[in-house]
């Protein structure tokens, strides 16, 4: 399976709560209290450019989706004494990202030590005080990362305060057993040290200036200024693959031919799920090009507060991903799907880019700030996505007229999808999709469905979609902006006044979904077919071209298919099925890095010494991985 982004993974540390982004796979982000989630929301959007202060007010006055409960992070503060509410509100009005640090950081620390305060005057009722104690982690949450990267000391401190206080709130036990006292000493010399610290940090009389709305200790800002933090995503944040999985369609394998003999194209197929071709911060968040494209088709889950409109939409081009390429425009597209990519250019949803390889660098380069590709990696992913194959319909035969398992409705919606209307100058919508030609015409039409971006703007053309399995890539047009198909025949008779009946109108909408329709949409998996297996045949796969690679003595795309490929197996291993198999995958990656170490070392005989033993393990190993 490819490489996804569990999204942020939220654990329980030893020493507190860890909030940071990490490699993994499918892993449920756990819920933030409701001020916490505010808090990074507005902080994470505070450092875009241009400030989105409308998403800025919405997170602070409305519930967090990432949040238990449905309450808003101002019912919390509005408890605060001092005016902090207000503060911030008027922080949001003057669109002034400093006072709005100072003002949200400072509640948000009078949060925690609130919270405390209520489990110390709660020390009589164990359970009650556990709860106002648990409170106040998950507030803290919403800092602990932060704070372990900038300030590893104060952090080791401050994890040590919150084992002490979780020991000395004691225990009721179950059923009069296992039950402990409370200490209160120890309790208030534990809080001592976390308030302490977050007074001295956090709740500063003046903050030093800042650049960056990431919320760092004051005390270290004042005397080294600010620290770099690894690249980090707000509550909320969805980059798992969607369920269920998109099944792929390879041209070669529906012709019988194995991948692992076709390296170009299985280095590709790497590549395409590595999040080494790009910048900062979309590599260290684990991005890939399969991330939004599962199995070569939409990632409907995708979704990043601020950045995703809705869930299958980002925008691309702004400050976030690159800020040399940021255009300060709102623009988030509709993520399109690959398959069929060959027969669908031009590139880019105005068309803009005339060939796939112009394409391929662009997103590499521009959107997601990669160095610049080599000529072989843009070769071989061309070659890749030129294998995507548009899924297997029975509805529709090769040049676009129905079957005879089509319905009846879809059959007449047909007739009406060919008529010629007045109100189209003569045109029908089979015009701009041709049947015969994969449902498009290679050419861009402005048809009402994006906004000019200024009087009399040319830019509201798009290019025509095809609507070959288009039935499970909602929603639709340019920006996602219509959920259904049926929203889309709608807007259309509605907008070009076409005056179909209702049962006009249904009878198209059968027809689309028809030709939109496949046999096999999804990936099945069953308990031998698991997600691990389709995983660790992807991976080997992609190992297999190291048997062109270091003949060649090719040093820098083995290494960044060993930079890709050993760590993805160890992410994988977490879904596994056969769980005692699991240490044998972590073997399987450490050989893989002992083959990358010998070829950092330029050691050839070495490297391919440990290759052939990485070969003869993977053999080893394969029955039982699943």
């Amino acid at each position: 399976m490819k490489r996804c982004l569990a999204h942020l993974v939220a654990s329980v540390a030893l020493f507190g709560w860890l909030a940071g982004p990490s490699a993994a796979h499918i892993v449920i982000e756990e819920p933030w209290h409701p001020a916490a989630a505010a808090y990074r929301t507005m902080m994470f959007l505070g450092d875009l450019q241009p400030v989105p202060w409308s998403g800025i007010a919405f997170a602070y006055h409305f519930h967090n989706q990432a949040a238990v409960g449905n309450r808003p992070a101002v019912d919390f503060v509005n408890g605060l004494a001092g005016g902090l509410s207000q503060a911030i509100d008027e922080a949001i009005v003057a669109e002034d990202r400093q006072a709005l640090y100072a003002a949200a950081t400072t509640a948000l620390s009078r949060l925690v030590q609130k919270a405390l305060d209520l489990a110390r005057a709660s020390l009589a009722t164990p359970g009650t005080a556990r709860r106002h104690l648990d409170d106040a982690r998950a507030l803290y949450r919403a800092l602990d990362d932060f704070v372990q990267q900038a300030d590893p000391d104060g952090a080791r401190a401050i994890g040590l305060a919150w084992l002490e206080l979780s020991n000395s709130v004691g225990s009721a036990g179950v059923f009069g057993r296992g039950a402990a006292p409370t200490d209160e000493a120890d309790f208030d010399a534990a809080s001592t040290v976390i308030a302490d610290y977050l007074v001295a940090n956090f709740e500063p009389t003046s903050v030093t200036e800042r650049t960056s709305m990431v919320p760092l200790p004051e005390t270290i800002v004042a005397e080294s200024g600010e620290v770099a933090v690894a690249p980090w995503l707000p509550p909320g944040t969805n980059l798992n693959d969607q369920v269920p999985l998109p099944k792929l369609f390879l041209n070669f394998e529906e012709k019988g031919i194995d991948e692992a003999d076709l390296p170009l194209i299985a280095y590709g197929d790497m590549l395409f799920d590595s999040p080494e071709i790009f910048g900062d911060p979309a590599r260290s968040l684990g991005l890939t090009c399969s991330t939004c494209h599962n199995r070569s088709d939409i990632n409907q889950a995708f979704f990043i507060p601020g950045i995703s409109p809705q869930a299958g939409a980002v925008d691309v081009d702004g400050h976030f991903f690159n800020s040399l390429f940021n255009d300060r425009r709102d623009d988030a597209l509709d993520i399109p799907s690959l398959r069929g990519i060959r027969f669908l250019g031009p590139y880019g949803r105005d068309g803009r880019l005339a060939s796939l390889r112009e394409f391929t660098r662009t997103v590499i380069v521009s959107e997601f700030a990669g160095d610049e590709p080599t000529p072989f990696m843009l070769d071989t992913l061309v070659a890749y996505m030129l294998e995507f194959d548009l899924l297997p319909n029975g509805k529709v035969d090769g040049q676009g007229i129905l079957t005879n398992r089509a319905s009846a409705a879809a059959q007449r919606g047909e007739t009406l999808f060919r008529r010629p209307f007045a109100e189209l100058d003569g045109r029908s919508c089979a015009s701009c999709h041709i049947p015969s030609a994969n449902f498009i015409d290679r050419r861009s039409h402005d048809i009402g469905s994006g906004e000019a971006s200024y009087d009399n703007a040319r830019d509201g053309a798009f290019d025509t979609p095809t609507l070959l399995g288009t039935r499970f890539t909602a929603p639709y047009f340019h920006d996602g902006s219509l959920p259904t198909l049926a929203g889309v025949v709608d807007w259309f008779d509605a907008t070009f006044e076409l005056g179909l009946a209702d049962d006009e109108r249904a009878d198209l909408t059968a027809y689309v979904e028809a030709v939109g329709d496949s046999d096999e949409p999804y990936q099945i998996f069953d308990d031998r077919n698991t997600p691990f297996r389709l995983a660790w045949e992807e991976l080997t796969t992609f190992a297999s071209t190291l048997d062109t690679l270091l003949p060649k003595r090719d040093a820098f795309h083995a290494r960044l298919l060993i930079d890709t490929v050993a760590p993805d197996l160890v992410a994988d291993a977490s879904v596994m099925g056969n769980f005692a198999a699991k240490p044998d995958v972590y073997r399987l990656s450490a050989v893989l890095e002992e083959v990358g170490k010998a070829i950092d070392e330029r050691a050839w005989d070495l490297a391919q010494d440990r290759w052939q033993a990485f070969k003869a393990l993977q053999d080893r190993l394969d029955p039982e991985m699943f």
